[in-house]
């Protein structure tokens, strides 16, 4: 792997004037949130060696390399999923491409469903830790020891340090930023009543299809990562309603305008 690994990111060096320090995935329905950036260029994922492909509404399956609040940025317009019949490591191999190409700070945004009853649909929530429960792990089969050791340490998954300034900076800002804790599953079906109060009951707060596995490479990676879900949906066990694919997708975009805000002021901070 690699290899592939290692083509890739040699194709997209060549196209690139600098090396981005910051690399960002964004979500179901989150593709507006390049559109702040100065895209120096941008390639489909079938343009790029070896990348997996989008096959999922909401996701454009592009890759965008910029500036964003100044700052030089790689940021990918959509994400591959368990549930699209991809590997973990395959569902991974843009982050480790992004590694190989000098990121420092992975930027992760997605659409989840609420699972604690204070939330609101259309809330932001910053991730502090996550639970696995997708049935597999991104770094199963022979390490990569060019990236990092056999055994992460996952004690801090979600750099404390970002996460204050994320906190800090929405609070300027005005806007409301929950925190809590992010479980992924593998979907593509969407929890059933029962499902969702276990998922509450192990202290899960937000409930998802992707990110996960992402964080587990990011770690491996040496990456310090901030995640910041909307929530697009509300799983309440006893009053469940039925949701569907374009109602997440519009309630992404309606917040997405807040999350670009907060991820711009983020960057201006500066990560460190």
């Amino acid at each position: 792997m690699y290899e592939e690994i290692k083509q890739a990111a040699d194709f997209l060096a060549s196209k690139m004037a600098v090396s981005p320090k910051i690399g960002m995935i964004t979500g179901t329905g989150l593709g507006t949130l390049t559109d702040s950036m100065e895209v120096g260029f941008r390639l489909a994922y079938n343009e790029i060696p070896n990348f997996p492909q989008s096959t999922i509404e909401g996701h454009k399956g592009t890759m965008a390399v910029g500036k964003l609040a100044g700052e030089p940025v790689i940021a990918l317009e959509g994400r591959f999923h368990i549930y699209e019949g991809y590997t973990p490591a395959e569902i991974t191999f843009p982050v480790r491409v992004m590694a190989e190409l000098g990121i420092k700070h992975l930027l992760i945004s997605s659409a989840s469903g609420g699972l604690n009853p204070n939330f609101e649909t259309g809330d932001l929530m910053v991730v502090t830790d996550h639970i696995n429960l997708t049935g597999t792990n991104p770094l199963i089969g022979p390490n990569l020891d060019s990236f990092g050791p056999r055994f992460p340490d996952m004690s801090a998954v979600y750099d404390p340090d970002s996460v204050r300034l994320a906190r800090n900076e929405a609070l300027k800002l005005g806007i409301l930023l929950r925190q809590g804790v992010y479980v992924g599953i593998t979907g593509p079906s969407l929890e059933t009543p029962a499902e969702t109060r276990f998922l509450r009951m192990i202290g899960a707060d937000a409930v998802g299809m992707s990110t996960v596995s992402e964080a587990i490479v990011g770690v491996h990676c040496g990456l310090k990562i901030i995640a910041i879900v909307v929530i697009t949906n509300m799983n309440l066990p006893d009053c469940m309603e039925p949701t569907s694919l374009e109602k997440v997708i519009a309630t992404a975009h309606k917040s997405g305008s807040e999350l670009t805000t907060l991820w711009k002021r983020i960057i201006e901070k500066g990560l460190t």
